[in-house]
């Protein structure tokens, strides 16, 4: 693809992209190009420049049906790449999915045509430096919908280890990280394709990055709270509950006398209802009278004082089950429950689609150590979602901690990709979050989202005992919230007002001239 001054298209560019085949594999192909940033690749650099062959593309369109097939299709690819580890999975359902939740960036790929086509002036190019990341963030948004899926695979999040990146995630959230991310794609689209808008093109990253720096220079920082002890178990791929559970009852010995705070067991580490097993209870109610310390353990089993599975966070001390229980709120689709399972219910049989709808948690729960430490749960997928853990911050969380399985997709890029979000939620909360698994990726952040003691890999079944540092204060995020989203939605809503408004004069206008 090659584009002449100006922006005029030139034959080869003509001749390569005129077949509607090729042009689709094309956007499939661009659009899937974003999804290296994130680990396991971890090109972090490559998203500030990954979206321009997409762009540029949607720009050439013959026509904006075109342009927003571009946007569809690019989208679809880019949910394929970066979900890849689903297919074992979902086998063929995971296409379907990519190909129903592309249809998110049909606006986006329009939009990107309708700014940029032609020879856009500096006015029409500054527009599109404010709508096309709005646009964007809006697709981000309703793809973030947890019965669409769940924000997995924001834009934002590919900056997880980029320290000025997550100072700004602190500010704006990883809305804002993803909102300067497409800027800058832009605008180096601009500066390869539009000779006329270039000037507006160096102008958008000169802002980008005196934003950044400002904000690394000068936005408020956590303070320091003083640390806590906190260990994590894995036990490593144990397919059988049971046996997991021995496990993690054996390496959870290793801790006694290491002055402990709390001690985290993954996702699903007990496989029974511990009201309907008490010499579970029992058996754990010792481990914490052994290393000195709560343990906050997660059941995924039937209960016996409700119908249904749920999967809960517990609080066990030296007494037993301390009575403080988060169940599960946010389900993944299909693999915990499956939407409209009447109309999609054949999914189980080309699938691991669950069998059985989970059931979900009503209410987020913080829940009190006996030092006073106040730590906020969440589980699995559940860490995705930046409002969960703003929301815990709001009710008090000094510490958030995620319990996760993986287990699933061991030797995929899909450990490596969930453990990295917990930098995000740490940076953006000023506080502390513990991400521990039954196999790997089990890491630390600390409150500006730093690394915290090595990470136990997927090859790992061992315990380790982080000194986890606290954080004091609110983060901008916390306090203002999504800003930046509802700033993009504010900015879209005028365009489409201005929009309605020119379509309408002219309508008068050429039913004027109509008249004798």
């Amino acid at each position: 693809m090659s584009f002449g001054h100006g922006g005029r298209r030139t034959g080869r560019r003509r001749d390569g992209l005129a077949s509607p085949w090729t042009r689709g594999a094309v956007a499939l192909g661009a659009g899937a190009l974003p999804a290296l940033a994130f680990p396991e690749p971890s090109l972090w650099w490559l998203a500030y420049a990954a979206l321009v062959p997409w762009i540029l593309l949607a720009r050439s369109a013959p026509t904006g049906r075109r342009a927003a097939l571009d946007g569809w299709l690019g989208g679809a690819g880019f949910l394929l790449a970066v979900h890849h580890w689903l297919m074992p999975s979902l086998h063929v359902f995971i296409v379907v999915l990519a190909a129903l939740l592309g249809l998110v960036w049909v606006p986006w790929g329009w939009l990107v045509r309708r700014l940029l086509h032609g020879r856009p002036g500096p006015a029409r190019a500054a527009a599109a430096l404010v709508l096309l990341p709005s646009a964007w963030l809006l697709a981000e948004l309703v793809r973030s919908w947890q019965y669409l899926g769940g924000p997995w695979g924001l834009l934002g999040a590919s900056q997880w280890q980029v320290p000025p990146a997550l100072r700004l995630a602190s500010v704006g959230g990883v809305w804002l990280v993803s909102f300067l991310l497409v800027v800058v794609n832009v605008a180096l689209a601009l500066l390869i394709a539009v000779a006329g808008a270039r000037r507006v093109a160096l102008a958008a990253l000169t802002v980008c990055i005196a934003a950044g720096a400002g904000v690394w220079g000068w936005a408020p920082g956590p303070g320091r709270a003083g640390t806590v002890r906190i260990a994590v178990v894995q036990p490593g791929v144990i397919d059988v509950p049971g046996q997991r559970f021995d496990r993690g009852e054996r390496l959870t010995r290793q801790l006694a006398g290491r002055d402990l705070d709390l001690v985290v067991w993954g996702e699903s580490s007990v496989g029974q209802d511990l009201a309907a097993r008490p010499d579970l209870s029992r058996r754990l109610a010792a481990l914490s009278r052994l290393v000195g310390a709560d343990l906050l353990v997660n059941v995924d089993a039937r209960r016996s004082d409700r119908p249904g599975i749920y999967k809960s966070s517990v609080l066990v001390g030296p007494h037993g089950p301390t009575g403080e229980r988060y169940d599960k709120m946010r389900l993944v689709p299909f693999g915990e429950y499956i939407p409209a399972r009447s109309l999609l219910g054949w999914a189980t049989s080309v699938g691991k689609a669950a069998g059985e709808d989970r059931r979900r948690g009503t209410e987020r729960v913080v829940m009190r150590l006996p030092d006073g430490l106040r730590i906020g749960p969440l589980v699995c997928f559940e860490s995705a979602f930046p409002d969960m853990s703003r929301n815990l911050v709001r009710d008090g969380a000094q510490l958030l901690v995620v319990q996760s399985a993986t287990s699933t997709f061991q030797h995929s890029w899909a450990p490596a990709q969930h453990a990295s979000l917990a930098a995000l939620r740490a940076a953006e909360t000023w506080r502390p979050m513990v991400h521990a698994t039954l196999s790997g990726v089990s890491a630390v952040f600390g409150p500006r989202g730093e690394p915290v003691g090595g990470r136990m890999g997927t090859d790992t079944s061992a315990v380790r005992v982080y000194q986890v540092p606290l954080g004091r204060g609110t983060s901008p995020y916390v306090r203002t919230g999504p800003w930046t989203v509802y700033g993009s939605l504010a900015a879209l809503a005028a365009f489409g007002a201005a929009e309605g408004a020119g379509a309408l004069r002219r309508r008068r206008g050429s039913g004027a001239a109509a008249r004798p």
